[in-house]
């Protein structure tokens, strides 16, 4: 049986004043998880209508790939440490491609 890929689709809603702040950090998280071997894409988008909501879209190849993202050091250190506190609300979706 072949594995299946893992999306996650994410909604940030960045504090006011702290979109700097969040974009250093997500400049390098993003950098570093592109690097991943399992990570197949990792897009930011910001939202048209309010400019403290980020709309995020990754791809792993496994849940064990997306696993291995969310335990590495620079997840913890960067997203968990860094990022998560800098917002106002979070929410994520994991999951499966459906129709492609």
């Amino acid at each position: 049986m072949a594995t299946s890929p893992v999306y996650v689709f994410a909604r940030w809603k960045v504090k006011e004043g702290k979109m700097q702040e969040l974009l250093q950090l997500l400049t390098s998280l993003h950098t570093q998880t592109r690097a991943e071997e399992g990570n197949l894409f990792y897009t930011v988008c910001q939202d048209n209508s309010d400019a403290n909501t980020l709309l995020l879209s990754e791809g792993y190849t496994s849940a064990t790939a997306q696993q291995a993202h969310v335990s590495s050091d620079h997840y913890k250190k960067l997203a968990a440490g860094g990022i998560i506190p800098l917002l106002d609300e979070r929410e994520v979706f994991l999951t499966t491609p459906f129709i492609k």
